[in-house]
């Protein structure tokens, strides 16, 4: 329940890399300044791209913008946001989101906990077409889509996702933000956004919350809405799960993973049941999607895993230098 009384300052961080989003950055923006709950001050990072830079200086009024000050990527981009705020919480919006009206209120209603050290809201797809048949329910995060199994009334949570997030600002800091160098750049989807997550929380005590009533609408382009797509994206998650455990504790960080993992026979199940019945083919399609999904995210995952042991075993180019002499 919502305390009238509780009113912290909060920053809204945005990061944005390419022109070809301009138009959704726009509404990102628009979105951000019209909440109900009025944001201290609303920042767009620019990821190392003059032109964009100078455009939005120019054509987005009241809005703070920031080149990134760390080598390119989202970590990078969202910190130099972060640590230029002065607000006890700070809020994320990706560049593609559309936040509800009172999207800032309901997240920022947890903190009256002091032990909540963040939050994060519930993330709709807005598919650029129409979605897939084949997408199984449980895979809406291949898209950046809250997914079944999450759960949906304001309830504690390993992780929330950096498109729809409000940190502590005490506890961001202490863990020096996001890891730069590690997050999405190009082709790969390594998850910053668990593993700042799972940093705040062991430093700290703490604990996350998912209000699901926070609602953001996520665009979902046409490209992405492929199942190739959806292979490369189950693929690279595997891959980037393997890479956040060995930053941290191994496995143990990745128990939410095996439960949920846990859960997918069952979806395969109650959709081949369905499509027995005759509620049509897409049930179908869903239940192979979910095999497929988990066989693309192992096989990424095996393979992370042989590069790692293999990175292991190279030996340091400076012990290599000294044994040849």
């Amino acid at each position: 329940m919502e305390n009238p009384t509780f009113r912290p300052a909060v920053s809204i961080v945005i990061p944005t890399h390419s022109e070809k989003r301009w138009s959704m950055l726009v509404r990102t923006v628009a979105s951000a300044r019209s909440q109900d709950y009025p944001a201290a001050e609303v920042v767009v990072v620019v990821d190392h791209n003059p032109e964009l830079y100078r455009r939005a200086r120019r054509d987005l009024p009241g809005v703070t913008v920031l080149e990134n000050l760390y080598a390119q990527g989202v970590s990078g981009n969202r910190n130099t946001g972060a640590f230029h705020t002065n607000t006890p919480l700070i809020a994320f919006l990706d560049d593609d989101v559309v936040a509800a009206t009172d999207w800032l209120r309901k997240l920022v209603a947890p903190f009256a906990d002091p032990a909540v050290v963040g939050a994060g809201g519930g993330i709709n797809p807005a598919w650029e077409t129409t979605r897939p048949r084949w997408m199984p329910d449980e895979f809406l995060w291949a898209v950046g889509g809250s997914y079944t199994g999450m759960p949906t009334a304001t309830a504690p949570i390993r992780n929330v996702w950096s498109a729809s997030m409000v940190v502590r600002r005490e506890t961001f800091m202490a863990v020096g933000g996001f890891r730069t160098g590690f997050g999405k750049k190009g082709n790969q989807a390594r998850p910053e956004d668990t593993e700042l997550c799972l940093r705040m929380s062991a430093h700290a005590g703490g604990g996350w919350m998912y209000v699901p009533d926070a609602v953001i609408r996520h665009e979902v382009p046409a490209q992405a809405s492929t199942f190739s797509f959806f292979l490369r994206r189950c693929y690279a998650e595997g891959r980037g799960k393997v890479q956040m455990a060995g930053l941290l504790d191994g496995s143990e960080s990745l128990g939410a993973e095996r439960d949920y993992l846990w859960s997918l026979p069952k979806a395969v199940v109650r959709n081949l049941a369905a499509a027995s019945r005759g509620r049509g083919v897409a049930h179908a399609l869903r239940a192979g999607s979910v095999v497929a999904g988990v066989a693309a995210a192992g096989w990424g995952g095996a393979v992370e895993t042989v590069a790692s042991r293999r990175a292991a075993r190279r030996p340091a180019p400076v012990a290599a230098a000294e044994a040849a002499q």
